[in-house]
């Protein structure tokens, strides 16, 4: 169900489809806690995943709406409204992973909220170059004001300073997200951590994970594909904040890697 909301938005040339897109889910789910699925493949493996974890029907209700609000196509007012569309979609999708771990942990929620949120700035930044491609941007407004940045210096892919401050201060804030999150460590459940190793990746620029390509490794599974949020963090400091640098948009081949030795330590 998360890659067909995710994609709804690329997907359609009129809202008036997406909206019916999301009325089917938003339906389809509740058919799903009445015992009474569709007869559609995804529906299905969703009603077995909830009537086997218990999953709780309000975040994938949250997913839903809060990827409709996103339909309009505008930018986000300020980092606020960015963090909150984060947390009520990638936060939820983590709630419903520690669920599925058999997970009830005030401490665990907490991190899930903060890594939820550093993944929602992360796959904005990431996203701006494709979404420049296609005339659009949707950085917080309220940082761009901030520091003189109009959303046509990001179209020209302006690398003057200004430009790099917004993609400083948007950085900083998910990197303040991950440090709060790693805070909670020693309080977190060992059984939570991989929810957060698997979900701590962050799509590709697309927001499109390459089909097929999944690889086990022990206790968690993780996209090659994806790239670690505090990987990205690091790459787009090297290279001064400049967020279309080439580099920034090539995978990390160890990153399947690094995931494993985290494992391994039990940290996330």
């Amino acid at each position: 169900m998360w890659n067909w909301l995710r994609l709804v938005k690329d997907s359609v040339s009129e809202k008036t489809i997406g909206l019916m897109r999301m009325q089917f889910w938003k339906n389809t789910v509740d058919d799903i806690y009445c015992d009474s699925p569709p007869h559609q493949p995804v529906a299905i493996e969703l009603w077995k995943a909830v009537k086997r974890h218990n999953l709780t029907k309000r975040w994938l209700m949250k997913i839903i709406d809060e990827r409709e609000k996103n339909l309009d196509d505008k930018a986000y007012r300020n980092v606020q409204e960015l963090e909150n569309y984060a947390e009520n979609t990638q936060s939820s999708l983590l709630y419903l992973t520690l669920e599925i771990l058999g997970i009830k942990d005030l401490h665990a929620d907490h991190a899930a909220s903060h890594i939820g949120k550093a993944q929602g700035i992360v796959t904005c930044l990431r996203a701006t170059p494709y979404h420049g491609s296609r005339r659009r941007v949707f950085l917080p407004m309220d940082i761009c004001m901030l520091h003189g940045v109009s959303q046509e210096d990001f179209l020209r892919k302006s690398q003057d300073k200004n430009v790099r401050d917004v993609v400083y201060d948007m950085a900083s804030q998910a990197h303040l997200h991950l440090k709060h999150a790693r805070s909670f460590h020693k309080s977190v459940p060992v059984k939570a951590f991989p929810a957060f190793l698997q979900t701590v990746a962050l799509q590709n620029s697309k927001g499109s994970c390459t089909r097929g390509l999944r690889r086990r490794w022990g206790r968690f599974t993780s996209c090659s594909a994806k790239v670690a949020l505090e990987d990205y963090l690091k790459k787009i400091q090297q290279v001064d904040f400049d967020i279309f640098h080439p580099s920034l948009q090539q995978k990390n081949t160890l990153l399947p890697l690094s995931l494993y030795i985290q494992s391994w330590r039990k940290r996330y």
